[in-house]
This record gives C-alpha cells, sequence and structure tokens, in this order.
C-alpha cells in the first residue's frame, strides 16, 4: 500500500496484483483510460476505471467482506472493431461499452436496456457516475442514509456513517426496471437519485478509486438473492435472539439485575436475554483491554470467577443468557492487516472534534460530544485517548473470552466513537479517516462475530448500532439511540431493502403503539439504560397488554425464525416494505406505516389509514375478513397498539408460550391456518438453535401446504426432512383452522375424524394429530 501526502487528503490504494483471468476483459478507451470487466455471474458484472492501467481493490475485497470466488460463467465478447462498441454477453444479459470513453449499458437477455451511463464516466483521484433513470422508474436502498422515504429518488444522499443520522449507510441501489448497482468502496460518497436532475442517478466522491457491480434480476427478491450473494448472507442468530431481549437500569447491581430476573419470572413475561449497560465496568465507559467487572456493583470471588457460584450462574439457571455492552476506540486495522501478512504497524493516538446534536437523539448521550483535538480528556468521564502500545496489536476479541467463559452470551456494541471521525487518526491499515470511516464499524462487527463463533463454537449474538455494506453477514442492528418510533421503522424497511434482515429498535413501551411495534419486528429489545421501563412499572392495562404481545411472540417463533432461515438463504428479509410485495403499484411507496412480518402479516404501526393489497385478509385481531385492494382507516382493539392482518393462505406454526427458548424445536407444533382462494405453502425450519452445526446440513425442515375451495380446504403435510442433534422424534400437531362456518366434516389420511373441537369464537376447527415426527399426513375440511 503506497500513502500520499496526508494534509492534501491522504489516499491508500489497495493494489489488486492478481493476474487478469479468463473472466475479464480489459479496454484501452480513446480518453486515455483502462476499463476492466470481470464477468463474475451471468447476471454480476463488476468495471474498474484505471487512468494508469494498474487495478486495486476495494478495503471490501481486502478484509473479505465480499464474495469473489464465483464459478466461472461462460460469456463472449465482440471488441467492436473500430472503436466502436465492445459488448459482452451471457445468458442472462450483456454489457455494452463505448470504447471512446467508457460509457455502458446493460441490458437484460432479449436485449432491452436495463440501464445507461447518461455521460463519460469521470475519473481521477475521485470518481462522477451518471446513469439515466426512466420516468416511471423507482429506487430503493442505500441502508439508513435517510429516514424520511422508503423509494429514494428525488433525494440526494450522503453515504457517511453519522451519529444519528447515518448509522449504518449501505452503497447499493435496487431498480423497479429490473437491476441494481453497488458502490465499491469505503470512502465518503454521495449520491443524488434524481434531486438535481430529475432523470438522472448521480454518484460522486471526492476521493476514491473508481469500483462498481451492476447486477440484474427479474424482481427484487431476485436482485437481493444477488446482492447478498456477493456481500453476504444475513446471519442466522441463535434461535433465543428472536425472543425478548431486556436490557437493565444502568445502574443496577448484581442483586437488582437478579430481581429485574426473577420479576419476569413471577409475572409470567417470558423473556431470554438480560443486558448489562457501561455501569458493569469498574471504569465506566472503559474501551480499553483491561476491562474488568465493577467490584462494588458486581463483586465475583477470585478463588470462583466462573461457574454454578457467580451471579451468571444463577443467570442461566432462570434460563437468562447475559448480554455485555461494550466501547471501543481500538485500531481493528491492525488485526486485518495481520490475518493478510503479519504487519504490525505502529498506531498513534486518535484526536477528535464535536459533533452537532441532532433532534432526532432520543437519549442525548453526552458520550457523543467529543474533545477537540489537543484536548486531554476523551468523554465527561475524564478519561485520556488511547495512547498506542502493544496491547493493540493483540486482537480485540482476547480480552472478552474471559467475560464468556464468564457465561457472557451476547454483546452489544454502541455507537460511541465508532460513529465519530477520527480526522487526525493514523490508521494502523495506513488509511486516512476518509477511508476508513465507513470501514472501522464492519471489520469491529466482523472481528466480534467471528471471535465470538470461534471462542465458544457457537452462533453469536452481537447487535450493533453501526455497519456498512455487509453487516448483515456478521451482527444485528438495532436503531441506536433513536427511539422506538416511525424513523426507526423506516431505517428497519430501508435496510431490508440493501440486504440487512436482523434489526430492531429501542422498544417505546409509554404508548401502546411502540409496544405494538416493538414485538412485530425481526428481533424484540426492550432498553431500560437510564429510566424505568420495567414492564411491570407500567399501568395494569398496559402491562397486560405488554404481556399478550410477548406471549405472542414467543408463540410466533418457529414462523419467526423460518422467516429468518429464509433470509439467511436469499436475503429476503424477514421485515419488507409493502413496495418489496406490491412491486406494480406505486401508491405503497408511501404506505411507510405498514410492512410485512413473513410472507403472512401485515403490520401497522403508528398508522392512521392501512393500505390492503389485493386478495382476501383475515383481521387477526377482531377474526373479521377483508378483501383489498381497499384503503381503511387503521382501527384496532383497545387493548392493542396497531393492526395486525393476516393474509388468506396462511399457514403459521407456533409453539406453546414458554418463558424462555433454548432450542430452535418443540415436540408441540401448532398450525394456525387460514384457508385461501387456492393453494399456499409454508416451510418449518428447525435446528438445535445455538450451533453452526446447520452450516453443514444439520437441519430438518417440513413443508406445510393448503389449497383453499369455497366449500373446504385440504392441508398436506410433508415429510420431515432432514435431521439434526437432539431433534425429537415425536410430535404432537395441532391444527386450528379458520372456517366460515362449522365444519361438517373433517378427514385426517382419509379417515373421518370424529374427536375434534370447534372453537366458535374464533370460528376455528382444532384437529390434533400425535405421531411420529417424521409422518406425513392429510388434513380435509368440509364446511360446504
Amino acid at each position: 500500500m503506497t500513502t500520499k501526502d496526508k494534509n492534501a487528503g491522504r489516499v491508500t490504494q489497495l493494489p489488486d496484483d492478481r493476474p487478469v483471468g479468463p473472466q475479464s476483459r480489459v479496454f484501452k478507451l480513446g480518453n486515455g483510460l483502462a476499463l476492466r470487466v470481470d464477468v463474475l455471474k451471468a447476471n454480476v458484472f463488476r468495471l474498474r476505471y484505471s487512468v494508469n492501467g494498474r487495478w486495486t481493490e476495494s478495503a471490501l475485497n481486502r478484509y473479505g467482506i465480499l464474495k469473489d470466488d464465483f464459478a466461472p460463467a461462460p460469456f463472449t465478447c465482440a471488441d467492436g472493431a473500430g472503436g466502436g462498441t465492445a459488448v459482452l454477453r451471457t445468458e442472462a444479459g450483456e454489457l455494452a461499452v463505448v470504447l471512446a470513453d467508457g460509457r455502458v449499458s446493460f441490458r437484460d437477455a432479449g436485449g432491452a436496456t436495463l440501464t445507461t451511463q447518461s455521460d463519460a464516466p469521470q475519473v481521477g483521484r475521485g470518481y462522477t457516475l451518471s446513469f439515466d433513470l426512466c420516468a416511471d422508474e423507482r429506487l430503493y436502498g442505500l441502508g439508513d442514509a435517510s429516514r424520511e422515504n422508503i423509494m429514494r429518488r428525488g433525494g440526494a444522499y450522503a453515504l457517511w456513517v453519522e451519529n444519528v443520522k447515518c448509522y449504518i449507510p449501505i452503497p447499493v441501489v435496487l431498480s423497479s426496471c429490473g437491476w441494481g448497482l453497488m458502490i465499491n468502496s469505503t470512502w465518503r460518497q454521495a449520491v443524488d437519485v434524481g434531486k438535481t436532475h430529475s432523470e438522472r442517478l448521480l454518484f460522486t466522491a471526492p476521493q476514491s478509486n473508481t469500483d462498481y457491480y451492476l447486477f440484474a434480476g427479474a424482481d427484487y427478491a431476485a436482485l437481493l438473492d444477488t446482492y447478498t450473494e456477493l456481500s453476504g448472507r444475513p446471519a442466522l442468530l441463535p434461535i433465543w435472539a428472536y425472543a425478548l431481549t431486556y436490557v437493565c437500569n444502568e445502574h443496577v447491581d448484581n442483586f437488582r439485575m437478579m430481581d429485574d430476573a426473577m420479576a419476569f419470572r413471577r409475572e409470567g413475561i417470558p423473556c431470554d436475554v438480560l443486558g448489562l449497560e457501561p455501569g458493569w465496568m469498574s471504569k465506566y465507559y472503559d474501551y480499553s483491554t483491561e476491562k474488568a467487572w465493577d467490584p462494588g456493583r458486581f463483586p465475583i470471588p477470585k478463588w470462583a470467577a466462573k461457574g454454578p457460584s457467580t451471579v451468571m450462574g444463577a443467570l442461566d439457571r432462570q434460563d437468562f443468557k447475559l448480554s455485555l455492552w461494550l466501547c471501543t476506540d481500538y485500531d481493528f486495522s491492525v488485526h486485518e492487516e495481520q490475518c493478510i501478512a503479519g504487519v504490525q504497524p505502529p498506531l498513534r493516538p486518535d484526536e477528535l472534534a464535536p459533533l452537532p446534536g441532532d433532534d432526532d437523539d432520543f437519549e442525548k448521550d453526552e458520550h457523543f460530544q467529543q474533545p477537540k483535538a489537543g484536548d486531554a480528556g476523551a468523554g465527561t468521564d475524564g478519561a485520556a485517548a488511547p495512547a498506542a502500545s502493544a496491547a493493540e496489536l493483540e486482537p480485540w476479541i482476547e480480552h472478552l473470552k474471559k467475560f464468556m467463559d464468564q457465561g457472557a452470551r451476547a454483546f452489544k456494541l454502541d455507537g460511541w466513537r465508532q460513529v465519530l471521525e477520527h480526522p487526525e487518526r493514523d490508521w494502523g491499515n495506513g488509511m486516512s479517516d476518509e477511508q476508513m470511516h465507513n470501514l472501522y464499524p464492519l471489520i469491529y462487527d466482523k472481528q466480534m462475530a467471528r471471535g465470538v463463533e470461534a471462542h465458544t463454537g457457537r452462533r453469536a449474538m452481537v447487535y450493533s448500532a453501526s455497519g456498512f455494506a455487509g453487516v448483515q453477514q456478521f451482527v444485528a442492528s438495532w436503531a441506536g439511540d433513536t427511539g422506538g418510533g416511525p424513523k426507526p421503522l423506516l431505517s428497519m424497511l430501508n435496510l431490508g431493502f440493501s440486504g440487512h434482515s436482523n434489526h430492531s429498535c429501542d422498544m417505546d413501551v409509554f404508548t401502546r403503539d411502540g409496544i405494538h411495534f416493538g414485538f412485530l419486528q425481526t428481533w424484540a429489545q426492550l432498553n431500560n439504560w437510564a429510566y424505568w421501563r420495567q414492564p411491570w412499572f407500567l399501568t395494569a392495562a398496559d402491562k397486560a397488554m405488554f404481556k399478550d404481545y410477548a406471549r405472542l411472540r414467543y408463540a410466533l417463533l418457529p414462523y419467526l425464525y423460518s422467516s429468518a432461515y429464509q433470509a439467511a438463504l436469499t436475503g429476503w428479509p424477514v421485515m419488507r416494505a409493502m413496495a418489496m410485495v406490491c412491486p406494480d403499484d406505486p401508491g405503497v411507496d408511501e404506505a411507510r406505516t405498514q410492512y410485512m412480518l413473513g410472507d403472512f402479516f401485515l403490520v401497522t404501526a403508528f398508522a392512521e389509514e392501512v393500505v390492503l393489497p389485493a386478495g382476501l385478509w383475515v383481521d387477526f385481531w377482531t377474526g373479521e375478513t377483508l378483501r383489498g385492494p381497499q384503503r381503511l382507516p387503521a382501527r384496532h382493539p383497545d387493548n392493542r397498539g396497531g393492526c395486525l392482518y393476516v393474509k388468506a393462505g396462511a399457514i403459521i406454526p407456533t409453539w406453546p408460550v414458554q418463558q424462555s427458548v433454548n432450542q430452535g424445536w418443540h415436540e408441540d407444533l401448532g398450525l394456525m391456518v387460514f384457508p385461501g382462494e387456492g393453494e399456499s405453502a409454508f416451510t418449518l425450519y428447525e435446528d438445535d438453535g445455538q450451533s453452526t452445526d446447520y452450516r453443514q446440513g444439520h437441519f430438518a425442515q417440513t413443508r406445510f401446504s393448503c389449497n383453499g375451495r369455497a366449500d373446504g380446504a385440504e392441508i398436506a403435510i410433508a415429510s420431515r426432512q432432514g435431521k439434526f442433534a437432539g431433534m425429537a422424534a415425536e410430535r404432537t400437531l395441532t391444527l386450528r383452522v379458520r372456517c366460515p362456518r362449522r365444519p361438517g366434516r373433517i378427514c385426517v389420511d382419509s379417515a373421518v375424524v370424529t374427536r375434534w373441537q370447534w372453537d366458535v369464537d374464533k370460528r376455528d376447527a382444532v384437529v390434533v394429530i400425535a405421531g411420529q415426527a417424521s409422518d406425513a399426513h392429510r388434513v380435509v375440511v368440509d364446511w360446504g
């Protein structure tokens, strides 16, 4: 790596010295530039421009964030005799290159243009790339770049990690015209999506190599599948991470923490994770590798530092997992370079500038106000900025192993320092902060997740406020210090449109809307921090509602877990913006207070109106059946905080409500079936819920299908496929089939069933089938 003058804006080059292989073509352009095109897949092209004929890679490639080991894709190349246009063709599409100036056009397999560059790329110290937009083209993505919209056209966005404003920028856009683009750079960059010029998409960076990916797909699901194959699939968290996480008040000690734990059990409110805020440390906001338990709040005998005699052992016996809050200013680039080449560059202290406040900063955490360069303090705690030392050459995860050995099962990565700029810092990999700033939280996330898994042999539950492209493969996230209202909702939906599925926010328990929304997310957490948000301190009515929602979430865990597995396979998120499921209706872009939770639930949050898509829908709270498309007032019972609709055809697996979960299966399985007009299906996913064995194929799946008719429904339960450690051989299956009237006959495997129940209030026919979990069954319900 070579560096230029720091005062002029240091540029760290990451040379790609690999020979240009058979999947690549290099074009010498008439304007003196060179263009390299790598055909990664039939529908994925990587484009790099060079002013000197030498090729570079992005930090995302260097540090293993992006996939580069694709199987060779056959293609042909017409080289553009006479200096005209060269065309690379695959079975999925083609890329045309104007050899005079490097403009490209991207076309589908039929030759129809997906996108074309408006002007010749401007390449030098930075870049400017422009693409034409069709009149009705809609674009999505960019991660957390803005919480004002979902459809990005008409806005301009900075892709720069920033406290409150932009925790997780992701430089990817997905188009309604069947193409996507990812900028392969961690540098500060900006995107103008038709704001300055309504028919133009513009990418700019004052410093950066010019490197991007173009990819095609038939729909948003196909585009996300391709993008997450490139940037990493969303992690499958341990089953308990999809349950409920509760973060204690930062002033608790071990007795008050245990009192909170036992209060959940006494109140019958399910909960799996108890988290501690920075008060657990002997030094408040200790970002060093010397951190220890506060001896006054959490005394741990030296002769019994781990095991059943500790407070962690007591938590474990009550089926709670302990989460620890962390902050850091470590130089994670050092370990990345060590992994590549064993390099141990010298480090220097960082010197930071203050940041302004923000109206969306709910917590007003004074630790995010940093001293000016040269000041001694690093925060209101008076701690000095970290000095460079040999300790920073040790991987960060090393000093956390003792806490994992004592029983810590999860880590919360606070945004402090990682969301702040370090303009004077010399990073260990030679980068300036302009190149390192967006990268920093990403490699922090990576090292934490991989370090936890390597040390424990279990899946990691690490959740962070910050990240960048590829964050989804490492950690879960929450919406930072921005509360639990409408803007965090938009953040989650935009992250879902950018390949990241495991996200949440700080639940607002003082509003019923907040409780409703807080529980109906991919994962759920209640953060007490400095307050008194314990559910048992709510009003009697709100406490009862909180408990109802907690029990509902735990009942739905097999549905949510199966949906999370689909996200881990394909990138299709658990929480889906309405544009994902109604791609042909531009009107749903304004439906920003509702979303699909998995395949079958439509959730409203903070909504005055609900947009029901076409088809039949059942109000989950009241049982009323409605037909869409239509718009209607968002009405719900007083003891609920929002609407919840079920799509007709839904097959929703449930478990008996437990106070905690430790395994990704249960021997008693319920199926809520809402027959629709025609066929529908759902696949249940099961594994041990904890280990990484599922990556080696140790899991099981069961496909359920329903064929709805005017006079009845037929439900097929396929034989369970696969196996994993601890899998139950027998299963009791309870079907609840929603019917318009009491059925006249129910058959299981062609035999008429005489012992079944009719739930007159819900209009559910209830049938119990006990036997081998691997058995297939056919259930026919006739209500003719």
